[in-house]
């Protein structure tokens, strides 16, 4: 069984900064793209960005491009989201999924993945 428990989120002020980890099993994390997702409040899912098994291939939405960086530690079957210069749009609900995109794929195609509870990031002063 699939199982993804995202971490390391809270209240940040605008400006800060947070690194969130998703703890991967039930599967081989070393041979899985993975990607992370968010959903803001009242809004639908989000993709945030992806990452290839071995790490050396990324893409991110245009939005958080500069400011956020996914990697991951096979060896430890850990996969993360460094958030920069947060801002109060950044706030939302973050999942890591399985599955690699290169742009963002509709709503009803996120859906589809196994996510964890997800870790909630405010960015707020």
């Amino acid at each position: 069984e699939v199982q993804l428990v995202e971490s390391g989120g809270g209240l940040v002020q605008p400006g800060g900064s947070v690194r969130l980890s998703c703890a991967a099993s039930g599967f081989d994390f070393s041979h899985m793209s993975m990607t992370w997702i968010r959903q803001a409040p009242g809004k639908g899912l989000e993709w945030v960005g992806s990452i290839s098994t071995g790490g050396t291939r990324t893409h991110y939405a245009d939005d958080v491009k500069v400011r956020f960086t996914i990697s991951r530690d096979n060896a430890k079957n850990t996969l993360y989201l460094q958030l920069n210069n947060l801002k109060t749009e950044d706030t939302a609900l973050y999942y890591c999924a399985q599955g690699y995109f290169e742009s963002a794929p509709p709503e009803r195609v996120l859906a589809r993945f196994t996510r964890g509870q997800g870790t909630q990031v405010t960015v707020s002063s």
